[in-house]
């Protein structure tokens, strides 16, 4: 089934209704589904579906682009990938009934968009839109689709990306998202939001890089109150789900669990809401 976003009160809000009483799942039964993936399985989202789309974005202006020549995985558009996306989509699979289709790459202008709720733009302080490409998203969004940002940190690339999200949503606020919301109880029940090391920092004994030292989940609401924009800040999910099965960075578990976590509560709210 293509699953093309609509106007607000389309499928989000239809498939929030049909599970009107059913979105908040019990720390003990949270815990289960993160501790034996594969054995329980949560039904209640049975006949969702989700793919992970990573956006393929360019990372400066068109003209200055001109002539270089790098790998389809060299830019930052790829980071962590494909390994993240993988791992992501596996744990989605294995604790949720969600229809998990395999993961793509998409430009903002691939007409494939239109088919998927979700997408996902890693290190959002080099993305460069042009006003075809902002137009584009903000349709997207407003239609119900929801954009995810992830893995960028401290001042200086929050002042960039800000600037990015400007151009998609000039008058529109930015605001924080804490507990009691949604996104927090969507599936897993998290008291408070990660903040998930990249694994150079982790091995340099700390949680955050480039004077980012607080993270939070930051959000562009629609007219509804519906967070249509999710934004990572001062955190890094992808190394999370990218270096989940890496054997020789055990005490690095503890931040990959709390990013699958985060991660697929966010992909439960945005398909319920």
């Amino acid at each position: 089934m293509n699953v093309t976003p609509r106007r607000a009160g389309g499928w989000a809000a239809a498939v929030a209704a049909s599970l009107a009483g059913a979105l908040l799942l019990a720390p003990d039964l949270a815990d289960r589904a993160g501790a034996q993936p594969g054995i329980f399985t949560d039904e209640r989202f049975a006949g969702l579906q989700w793919t992970f789309v990573r956006v393929r974005y360019n990372s400066q202006p068109m003209d200055m682009g001109r002539g270089r020549r790098r790998g389809f995985w060299d830019d930052p558009w790829a980071i962590d990938a494909p390994a993240a996306e993988e791992n992501l989509s596996r744990r989605v699979r294995s604790v949720t009934s969600i229809n998990v289709g395999d993961p793509v790459v998409l430009t903002i202008d691939d007409e494939k968009l239109w088919h998927h709720p979700w997408l996902y733009i890693v290190e959002p302080s080099n993305l460069w839109l042009s006003e075809v490409e902002a137009a584009i998203l903000r349709e997207f969004l407003l239609r119900g689709g929801t954009l995810t940002f992830d893995d960028f940190h401290g001042p200086f690339e929050w002042e960039h990306t800000a600037r990015e999200i400007r151009k998609i949503f000039p008058d529109r606020e930015i605001v924080e998202l804490t507990p009691p919301h949604p996104v927090y109880t969507s599936f897993y029940a998290i008291d408070r939001y990660p903040q998930i090391p990249g694994l150079g920092s982790f091995f340099n004994g700390r949680t955050w890089e480039k004077g980012g030292y607080v993270p939070s989940l930051r959000a562009v609401l629609d007219d509804q109150g519906r967070a249509m924009m999710l934004i990572n800040f001062n955190t890094d999910m992808g190394d999370g789900w990218e270096w989940s099965n890496a054997a020789d960075y055990p005490g690095y578990l503890r931040f990959t669990a709390e990013s699958y976590q985060m991660m697929i509560n966010q992909i439960v709210y945005t398909l319920t809401h």
